[in-house]
């Protein structure tokens, strides 16, 4: 079985209702709680786990919250040349 996230129109959601009710062996539809607060939940988790791997190996450094701050200030005056 396979997972999808479909979008439907409003005007056509009746009909697909309908469909899915005829196909209902062959169909389940379950909402995703993620989803609904985020459509791109599941690609920033993606992300997300991405960089954390990234960090731990060593692939990518984490500045601490003084590096960052410093950076930013340097990123600005850059700008302003």
């Amino acid at each position: 079985m396979q997972t999808l996230s479909i979008q439907v129109q409003d005007s056509y959601m009746q009909q697909f209702m309908n469909f899915v009710h005829n196909s209902h062996s062959n169909i389940i539809i379950a909402k995703d709680k993620n989803l609904e607060h985020d459509p791109y939940f599941y690609e920033r988790e993606k992300k997300l786990h991405q960089i954390r791997n990234d960090v731990k190996n060593g692939n990518m450094r984490l500045l601490s919250q003084e590096e960052s701050d410093s950076e930013i200030e340097l990123f600005f005056k850059e700008l302003e040349k």
